[in-house]
């Protein structure tokens, strides 16, 4: 079981509002996972960057989740993460998609299950989360 952070429900992220996740990564970190979406089941958003996991190293993955059901895998090279360092990530939510704001890049993912409303979050893994903020 992986360990988990913070759950917040009713968050009420519309398309033009932000969410600025900050927090801190474990030292030994292997990775850590931000999930956005309605609720635990339809996950619009599930950004993973992995140290070394899954076959993956310094890697971003993002996909979406439907119940049970995965989409494809995202991946993004770019990798601004360092064990034992601090993260902040923000999440922009657009109509058709999120665009994911990490220092010195960014880049968009798709709102596959066109949800309205982004309401639910939550971090799990070597991730200690000190600050969520939206506007």
């Amino acid at each position: 079981r992986v360990p988990q952070g913070p759950v917040c429900t009713n968050l009420g992220l519309k398309p033009g509002q932000r969410l600025t996740v900050k927090g801190k990564i474990g030292p030994n970190a292997k990775s850590f996972v931000v999930n956005l979406g309605q609720d635990p089941t339809l996950l619009g958003l599930h950004f993973n960057p992995r140290f070394d996991a899954h076959g993956d190293v310094n890697t971003i993955v993002c996909n979406s989740k439907k119940v049970e059901e995965w989409g494809a895998e995202h991946r993004e090279a770019v990798f601004p993460f360092q064990k034992g360092g601090t993260a902040e990530i923000t999440f922009v939510v657009n109509q058709n998609d999120v665009t994911v704001h990490l220092p010195g890049h960014q880049f968009t993912f798709p709102n596959r299950l066109n949800l309205p409303v982004f309401d639910y979050f939550d971090t799990q893994g070597d991730f200690t989360l000190q600050s969520l903020s939206w506007e």
